[in-house]
Protein backbone atom coordinates (compact mmCIF):
# COMPACT_ATOMS: atom_id res chain seq x y z
CA UNK A 1 0.00 0.00 0.00
CA UNK A 2 2.79 2.36 1.25
CA UNK A 3 4.74 1.93 -2.33
CA UNK A 4 1.31 2.39 -4.39
CA UNK A 5 0.64 5.55 -2.82
CA UNK A 6 4.67 7.23 -3.94
CA UNK A 7 3.53 5.36 -7.23
CA UNK A 8 0.32 7.52 -7.35
CA UNK A 9 1.01 10.39 -5.65
CA UNK A 10 2.79 12.00 -8.31
CA UNK A 11 2.37 15.65 -10.03
CA UNK A 12 2.84 16.28 -13.47
CA UNK A 13 5.03 19.88 -12.52
CA UNK A 14 5.11 21.42 -9.32
CA UNK A 15 6.26 25.35 -8.55
CA UNK A 16 5.99 27.62 -5.37
CA UNK A 17 1.95 28.06 -6.72
CA UNK A 18 1.20 24.32 -6.34
CA UNK A 19 3.59 24.05 -3.25
CA UNK A 20 1.58 27.18 -1.45
CA UNK A 21 -1.85 25.49 -2.07
CA UNK A 22 -0.62 21.84 -1.15
CA UNK A 23 0.41 23.59 2.30
CA UNK A 24 -2.39 25.66 3.10
CA UNK A 25 -4.65 22.64 2.15
CA UNK A 26 -2.71 20.34 4.69
CA UNK A 27 -2.91 23.72 7.54
CA UNK A 28 -6.86 23.39 6.69
CA UNK A 29 -7.27 20.24 7.55
CA UNK A 30 -5.42 20.23 10.37
CA UNK A 31 -7.12 23.21 11.81
CA UNK A 32 -10.70 21.23 11.00
CA UNK A 33 -9.40 18.66 12.97
CA UNK A 34 -8.73 20.52 15.85
CA UNK A 35 -4.78 19.48 16.06
CA UNK A 36 -1.61 21.79 15.33
CA UNK A 37 0.75 20.64 12.87
CA UNK A 38 3.79 22.23 11.38
CA UNK A 39 4.13 21.89 7.29
CA UNK A 40 7.35 22.30 5.17
CA UNK A 41 7.99 21.68 1.68
CA UNK A 42 10.84 21.85 -0.23
CA UNK A 43 11.99 21.31 -3.77
CA UNK A 44 15.04 21.00 -4.61
CA UNK A 45 16.56 22.48 -1.30
CA UNK A 46 14.34 25.51 -1.78
CA UNK A 47 11.79 25.84 0.62
CA UNK A 48 8.65 26.61 -0.77
CA UNK A 49 6.32 26.96 1.93
CA UNK A 50 6.93 26.51 5.81
CA UNK A 51 4.18 27.03 8.40
CA UNK A 52 4.34 26.39 11.82
CA UNK A 53 0.04 26.51 13.56
CA UNK A 54 -0.56 28.02 16.70
CA UNK A 55 0.24 25.78 19.55
CA UNK A 56 3.61 24.05 17.75
CA UNK A 57 6.50 23.61 19.68
CA UNK A 58 9.99 24.71 18.00
CA UNK A 59 11.33 21.56 17.77
CA UNK A 60 9.08 20.64 15.13
CA UNK A 61 11.77 22.09 12.98
CA UNK A 62 14.05 19.32 13.49
CA UNK A 63 11.54 16.76 13.35
CA UNK A 64 10.24 17.95 10.18
CA UNK A 65 14.56 18.12 8.93
CA UNK A 66 15.37 14.12 10.42
CA UNK A 67 12.19 12.90 8.27
CA UNK A 68 12.72 14.97 5.35
CA UNK A 69 16.35 13.77 5.55
CA UNK A 70 15.25 10.23 5.31
CA UNK A 71 13.05 10.72 1.93
CA UNK A 72 16.31 12.40 0.25
CA UNK A 73 18.46 9.31 1.38
CA UNK A 74 16.09 6.42 0.09
CA UNK A 75 13.45 8.09 -2.13
CA UNK A 76 10.66 6.55 0.33
CA UNK A 77 8.29 8.12 2.63
CA UNK A 78 9.42 7.84 6.15
CA UNK A 79 6.47 6.02 7.17
CA UNK A 80 7.46 3.46 4.00
CA UNK A 81 10.89 2.79 5.84
CA UNK A 82 9.38 2.83 9.10
CA UNK A 83 6.98 0.02 8.46
CA UNK A 84 9.64 -1.56 6.37
CA UNK A 85 12.19 -1.56 9.52
CA UNK A 86 9.45 -2.40 11.79
CA UNK A 87 8.34 -5.60 10.06
CA UNK A 88 11.58 -6.56 9.77
CA UNK A 89 12.04 -6.63 13.62
CA UNK A 90 14.20 -3.55 13.92
CA UNK A 91 14.08 0.33 14.63
CA UNK A 92 15.94 3.06 13.04
CA UNK A 93 18.59 2.51 15.30
CA UNK A 94 19.91 -0.46 14.35
CA UNK A 95 20.12 1.02 10.66
CA UNK A 96 24.20 1.39 10.43
CA UNK A 97 24.13 3.56 8.10
CA UNK A 98 21.70 6.25 9.13
CA UNK A 99 22.83 7.95 12.51
CA UNK A 100 19.15 8.82 14.03
CA UNK A 101 20.00 12.11 15.38
CA UNK A 102 19.93 13.17 11.58
CA UNK A 103 17.71 10.66 10.05
CA UNK A 104 13.88 9.51 11.49
CA UNK A 105 11.99 6.90 10.64
CA UNK A 106 8.30 7.79 11.22
CA UNK A 107 5.53 9.06 9.51
CA UNK A 108 5.20 12.67 8.42
CA UNK A 109 8.10 12.70 5.22
CA UNK A 110 6.79 11.95 1.87
CA UNK A 111 8.60 12.18 -1.47
CA UNK A 112 7.71 14.90 -3.96
CA UNK A 113 7.81 13.49 -7.30
CA UNK A 114 7.87 14.67 -10.41
CA UNK A 115 6.15 12.20 -13.27
CA UNK A 116 8.93 11.41 -15.33
CA UNK A 117 11.80 13.26 -13.65
CA UNK A 118 12.40 11.36 -10.01
CA UNK A 119 12.30 12.81 -6.43
CA UNK A 120 12.40 16.66 -6.38
CA UNK A 121 12.07 17.21 -2.73
CA UNK A 122 9.31 16.69 0.36
CA UNK A 123 6.02 17.66 2.06
CA UNK A 124 6.19 17.18 5.75
CA UNK A 125 4.23 17.40 8.45
CA UNK A 126 5.18 17.20 12.24
CA UNK A 127 2.83 17.18 14.85
CA UNK A 128 0.73 14.42 15.37
CA UNK A 129 1.76 10.15 15.72
CA UNK A 130 3.44 9.54 13.05
CA UNK A 131 0.71 7.41 11.31
CA UNK A 132 -1.54 10.08 11.19
CA UNK A 133 0.99 12.81 9.61
CA UNK A 134 1.69 10.12 7.02
CA UNK A 135 -2.09 10.31 6.78
CA UNK A 136 -2.70 13.58 6.44
CA UNK A 137 -0.49 14.37 3.50
CA UNK A 138 -1.62 11.53 1.90
CA UNK A 139 -4.97 12.15 2.26
CA UNK A 140 -4.23 16.04 1.43
CA UNK A 141 -2.51 14.85 -2.03
CA UNK A 142 -4.91 12.23 -2.96
CA UNK A 143 -7.24 15.32 -3.12
CA UNK A 144 -5.47 17.64 -4.97
CA UNK A 145 -4.29 15.32 -7.51
CA UNK A 146 -8.04 13.58 -7.48
CA UNK A 147 -6.75 10.10 -6.81
CA UNK A 148 -9.77 8.39 -6.57
CA UNK A 149 -8.29 5.20 -5.97
CA UNK A 150 -8.68 4.01 -2.21
CA UNK A 151 -4.96 4.27 -0.45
Amino acid sequence: MLARQEELLQFEFFNSDVALEIGLRLVRAAREARQAITVDITRHGQRLFYHAMNGTPPDHAHWIWRKSNLVKRTGHSSYHVHTQVTLGGGTIAAIATLDPREFAALGGAFPLTIRGSGVAGTITVAGLPGADDHALIVRVLRDYLRISETL
